[in-house]
């Protein structure tokens, strides 16, 4: 239970941080939006690294697996908090709008957290051959 609220955690926080930069960068947005779509990409793998970094710092094994699990989890998080914000209110889009607008983009986490995953059950699994030659 305890690993599961923390990627749950983990994934508010992969979802804040872009969001803040975002909120920050509005005059940026309305004043220059490539510079803006520009910036939100690099802000959001940067939180997925970070978190991906502080998760996998703990793990011992199934990384690959994991890598998977939190990149979904991550991605439904990150998008189902989107839509509280951006369905209603100022910002009023339609869900295929905002999934062309911003949601796709969250395709980065899973790529991000599976790409950590299977290096390192990669390097496991080299480390593990090596120590079976060994013997």
């Amino acid at each position: 239970m305890k690993r599961y609220l923390k990627i749950c955690l983990y994934g508010f926080l992969v979802w804040l941080i872009p969001f803040v930069v975002g909120c920050a960068l509005y005059e940026v947005r309305e004043n220059d939006r490539i510079l803006f779509e520009t910036i939100m990409p690099v802000v959001v793998t940067v939180s997925a690294v970070l978190f991906a970094l502080l998760y996998f710092g703990k793990a011992e094994a199934g990384f690959l697996k994991q890598g998977v699990l939190i990149g979904v989890i991550w991605f439904v998080i990150n998008v189902v908090l989107d839509l509280c914000m951006f369905m209603e209110g100022p910002m009023k889009m339609t869900f295929a709008d905002y999934m062309k607008d911003i949601g796709l983009t969250y395709l980065i986490i899973p790529a991000v957290t599976i790409g950590f995953g299977y290096l390192l059950e990669k390097r496991l699994t080299s480390k593990q051959a090596k120590a079976g030659e060994t013997k």
